[in-house]
């Protein structure tokens, strides 16, 4: 059970779930100072959980940026809802600390760098497939493997959850034997992966920029 209060410093945790919480954020030392807040909300339309930040803060200091990570207050089975604290604890600390790796991404952009990323986040599935490495490979790099293949397993094997959201989630997000592959590769950094995404929104962007040109 994690006691200390390191990693409440500038944190909003509801308390049913602050074991959890408490446990993936100690994976982070990096988000010590940062402003996170974990909020229930019934408006995530098909997902568990999302990394925002809050638009109101981005116009300022960088060290002044808050952010939220929403989570649904339960997940629809097929024939019953199930309250998402209910969850094992290892699989509900592994999704939420793939939701501090995308804080860790935008953490190390500008204002206009998180805009590009909500715009190619939304428009490409590709892009999509793109950031979710780099947010699991952040975990990852921090000790949390077992959690993330924890989730992953969670996710891809229960019973109760519908294919389409299995077949969405296998689509798009790492599968484990990627998960074991970064972890095999330990030694290659998180810059690289950094990197790689960076050229791939440049790509997209030049792409979509393309095409509403030929539109005209």
């Amino acid at each position: 059970m994690i006691k200390t209060d390191t990693y409440t410093i500038h944190k909003e945790i509801p308390n049913i779930i602050r074991q959890e919480v408490l446990a993936a954020l100690a994976h982070y030392p990096e988000l010590q100072a940062t402003h996170i807040r974990f909020k229930f909300t019934r408006s995530l339309n098909g997902s568990i959980m999302a990394a925002r930040p809050q638009v109101s803060t981005l116009f300022g200091s960088r060290k002044n940026r808050k952010y939220d990570i929403l989570m649904s207050p339960v997940f629809k089975l097929k024939h019953s809802i199930e309250p998402l604290h209910q969850v094992d604890p290892d699989v509900l600390i592994g999704w939420i600390g793939h939701e501090l790796g995308h804080i860790m991404d935008y953490e190390q952009r500008n204002t206009l760098g998180i805009a590009r990323f909500g715009l190619l986040y939304w428009l490409s599935k590709t892009y999509i497939r793109k950031a979710e490495r780099v947010a699991d490979t952040f975990a990852v790099h921090r000790g949390m493997s077992d959690y993330i293949l924890a989730t992953k397993d969670f996710i891809l094997n229960h019973s109760g959850l519908s294919q389409q959201y299995k077949d969405k989630i296998a689509r798009l997000y790492l599968s484990p034997d990627d998960i074991v592959t970064i972890v095999d590769e330990m030694e290659t950094s998180n810059k690289a992966d950094k990197e790689n995404l960076l050229a791939e929104e440049i790509d997209i962007a030049e792409s979509i920029a393309q095409e509403t040109q030929e539109s005209r």
